[in-house]
């Protein structure tokens, strides 16, 4: 048992480790990718080497970071064989439709007309180039598309029925993969990289000022990236809100932890600040707060849009209590679902042992039992209710610290583009605000990743919601194994960051001695 245990817990570190780094790179591929073909756009449309010499510089960044992105999510998706066979097993028919998809049509896509991209300036004519740029941009967001489906059905699984004979889920409805939560996580992800490739690329076009180098190449980055950027967040700010309701119907102990609510009411107030107090379990009367700042209905109208609706908290959901339009509604308590969890898992021994045995009568009788407790499968392997609570603190400090820089990255937007439209000068000169641009970046990458965090942290213990929780879908292996692995990963990825960060800032200083500006 104990060898069990430290395996998932290092699987999910490993996991967690390998996802933190390959979302390093994937934002800004997929910002960055669109802000290049805009300015190849512009370029091709006023036939200016200024755009051209602009476009080549933003590229060659692309590069580099297309590169290391590719590296790191490889190794992602092998860890589902390595580290998670049951899961693979349990859900594969599913899970590895979208992923199989991306890699045939997306990854394609992206590798043939990103080689021209990257390797046909002079080769091709002006338009099949431009034409490939933007391939490879929608290839990337095509990509990111497949993925984001496949993780959502992990959090929200539809389109599918569980197969007693093979033991397995398979699909029965493609199309049902593409839910309201798989187009809200999709549009969410994607538009984050849009905002973070503005800020990144505002953040250079800043040192370019601050070196004193290349100030129109400067001013024209700024402003391209600064409105795609923008464009961006607001819209990402509006998934954001469509993702909010999602969760609410779909996860609510997810949405319950992200606020650290315990007992909800109606007119539920939004927590806009606070520390959580570490001694808070659902099972005592500790105060949830040490400290709190909140916003009065702010999150009844955030969850469902209605300032007077009710908010379940954790323990309204784990005593299955819910109120909706004025009733309430009594749900499955989480006590009566690990009941019906254990009861599906003995039907499914039980049509095991039938089918063995040739007894069709009692394989029915047992799959029919099945059925009915099979949306509780996964709760049979809790021993209390404890056990499917996420992790409350860090979920509910990296939901502050992606809207809080969030709120941030907006007003950053709004200044920089006042400046250099309105203050041309102001911007050039001060260098202070060149630092905080400079500065920025870094942040914008801290707001990326605590979304992640939120939306992976937030739904566990669960690989599959509600279905199987992450004691039951790793791989036997010894953990040994995923240790020495962890740390094979940790020294490769860290030496990978590292060479994309030198050869990037290499390239910028190389190019701040270099006439950018026609």
């Amino acid at each position: 048992m104990d060898n069990i245990l430290t395996v998932v817990d290092w699987s999910r570190w490993q996991f967690a480790m390998t996802a933190i780094f390959h979302w390093l790179f994937v934002p800004l591929t997929l910002g960055l990718s669109v802000i290049v073909a805009v300015m190849e756009s512009i370029y091709l449309r006023t036939k200016s080497e200024k755009w051209l010499t602009t476009t080549k510089f933003w590229m060659t960044l692309l590069a580099i970071n297309f590169a290391i992105g590719v590296a790191t999510g490889i190794i992602l998706e092998f860890e589902f064989g390595t580290n998670w066979s049951n899961y693979s097993w349990f859900v594969g028919d599913i899970f590895g439709a979208p992923l199989a998809i991306e890699g045939i049509l997306a990854f394609f896509l992206e590798a043939t007309f990103g080689a021209v991209m990257f390797f046909g300036w002079g080769k091709v004519s002006p338009r099949f180039h431009l034409l490939s740029t933007w391939l490879t941009a929608i290839g990337a967001s095509i990509s990111a598309l497949w993925i984001l489906v496949a993780n959502a059905w992990m959090q929200y699984p539809v389109g599918m029925e569980f197969d007693p004979a093979q033991m397995r889920n398979v699909m029965d409805n493609f199309w049902a993969l593409f839910s309201g939560v798989a187009i809200n996580k999709f549009f969410h992800a994607v538009l984050s990289g849009w905002a973070l490739s503005g800020v990144f690329v505002i953040g250079v076009s800043c040192f370019f000022l601050w070196r004193r180098s290349n100030r129109e190449f400067a001013i024209r980055s700024i402003k391209t990236g600064g409105w795609i950027g923008v464009a961006g967040l607001l819209l990402c700010m509006w998934t954001g809100d469509g993702s909010a309701v999602e969760v609410t119907r779909t996860q609510p102990m997810k949405l319950a932890a992200m606020e650290g609510l315990y007992y909800g009411t109606s007119g539920q107030s939004l927590t806009v600040m606070g520390i959580v107090n570490p001694d808070k379990r659902w099972d005592n009367d500790e105060d949830p707060y040490l400290l709190d700042i909140a916003m009065p209905k702010g999150l009844s109208l955030l969850a469902r849009h209605d300032m007077d609706a009710f908010v379940p908290g954790i323990n309204d959901i784990i005593n299955g209590v819910d109120i909706v339009d004025g009733d309430t509604v009594n749900t499955v308590s989480y006590a009566e679902r690990i009941e019906r969890g254990r009861m599906a898992q003995k039907s499914l021994r039980e049509y095991s042992l039938a089918l063995e045995t040739g007894d069709t009568e009692w394989m029915q009788r047992a799959a029919s039992q099945l059925s009915v407790n099979y949306p509780y499968f996964g709760y049979g392997y809790f021993k209390s209710p404890a056990d499917a609570i996420p992790p409350v603190a860090l979920t509910f400090y990296s939901f502050r610290i992606m809207v809080g820089l969030g709120s941030y990255f907006l007003l950053f937007y709004v200044v920089m583009l006042f400046l250099v439209y309105r203050k041309e000068e102001c911007l050039c000169h001060a260098r202070w605000l060149q630092i905080v641009a400079m500065a920025s970046v870094p942040l914008m990458w801290i707001c990326s990743e605590a979304g992640w965090v939120v939306a992976e942290v937030g739904r566990q213990p669960w690989t599959v919601q509600d279905l199987l929780p992450t004691c039951a879908a790793i791989s036997d292996i010894p953990a040994s194994s995923v240790i020495v692995t962890f740390w094979i990963f940790a020294v490769i990825f860290t030496i990978l960051l590292a060479a994309e960060m030198s050869i990037m800032i290499n390239w910028i200083n190389k190019s701040t001695r270099k006439d950018l500006n026609k």
